[in-house]
């Protein structure tokens, strides 16, 4: 298991992940392309996996899905960082663009492919999911270090 760390722009908000990801996509949803102007790329980690240690401010809309999801993000510096659902509270959506190495993390789909642009550049070469994917299912050593 390799243990990730990463930050907001400002440094006032920190994280760990110290469980292996359960998925890495590049989500095309219309809230995530308002967050990032483009696709965000996305870690989901079992809850139990991921330590905080800063502040967060909060907000939470009902998404596409139909899911509420609650968008945390740094008070100081704005940078999104987390994500959470009511429909899988023991799961976590953690922005890969804030590790300290982002490039530790692959995606493996594009999901709401049907939402991206026209101009978007989805890699063929990644599984495209149209909408909203399954939920994976967490291994049976997920969170544990």
């Amino acid at each position: 298991m390799t243990e990730r760390t990463g930050r907001c722009l400002c440094g006032a908000v920190s994280f760990k992940i110290v469980a292996e990801p359960l998925a890495t996509r590049v989500c095309w949803c219309r809230d995530c392309q308002h967050l990032a102007a483009n696709g965000s790329v996305n870690v989901l980690v079992p809850t139990d996996g991921l330590t905080i240690s800063g502040a967060l401010a909060e907000y939470t809309k009902t998404a596409d899905s139909g899911n509420v999801v609650t968008r945390q993000f740094c008070p100081n510096c704005g940078t999104q960082l987390f994500a959470k659902s009511t429909a899988r509270p023991q799961l976590r959506v953690v922005r890969t663009g804030n590790l300290d190495e982002p490039s530790s993390i692959q995606p493996s789909m594009n999901i709401w492919a049907a939402s991206a642009p026209s101009w978007a550049c989805l890699d063929p070469a990644l599984e495209r999911v149209e909408q909203q994917p399954l939920a994976p299912k967490p291994s049976p050593n997920a969170g544990q270090a």
